[in-house]
């Protein structure tokens, strides 16, 4: 088996993999070049090739852990916030407003959770509250927001949870 062999049977579909699990063009095409490397590395280890393409697709998943695990670390050693993509919300006229409008302390456990990017487990010690306090808080902001989107966008939630449909803001119209 010849690395040439494997980019010609697998590459589209293991970049279209890649793409799917990290979202993002640029980080793909860095993930699918570092796993092709680590295939062609480490091709003479592969036993048996009739596994070759479950073989291919781990050293793909593998990388995209990596990376994910690079950029968490790396976000913590800066104390760095993470970059949320907010063009993926501003079509949602009302969603900054939803946020300040809840409860204080509904309010501070999103924020520092969703927006500065920071694990439950940290928000729990920083707030000192227990994790299951932090949990429930979420929840129930969750279901806050949901509620006030539901009255005022007519947006709805798909089964992944993600916000679908039209804005036709009552509230921000006002």
């Amino acid at each position: 088996m010849e690395t040439q062999n494997i980019w010609n049977n697998f590459s589209d579909e293991l970049y279209f993999f890649i793409l799917k699990k990290v979202k993002n063009k640029e980080v793909t095409n860095d993930v699918f070049q570092n796993a092709f490397l680590k295939i062609h590395t480490n091709l003479p280890k592969l036993k048996k090739e009739e596994k070759v393409k479950a073989w291919v697709f781990q050293i793909a998943r593998n990388e995209i852990n990596n990376h994910f695990n690079k950029e968490s670390s790396d976000a913590t050693k800066l104390g760095a916030v993470k970059d949320i993509d907010l063009q993926q919300y501003e079509h949602i006229c009302c969603f900054d407003k939803f946020i300040n409008d809840l409860p204080e302390i509904y309010k501070q456990v999103i924020e520092l959770i969703y927006i500065r990017g920071k694990k439950q487990k940290d928000v729990a010690q920083a707030l000192d509250i227990s994790l299951e306090n932090v949990k429930a808080r979420v929840k129930r902001a969750k279901g806050i927001l949901k509620n006030k989107f539901n009255q005022c966008c007519k947006f709805e939630l798909d089964k992944n949870g993600k916000l679908i449909g039209e804005s036709n803001c009552a509230i921000c119209k006002v």
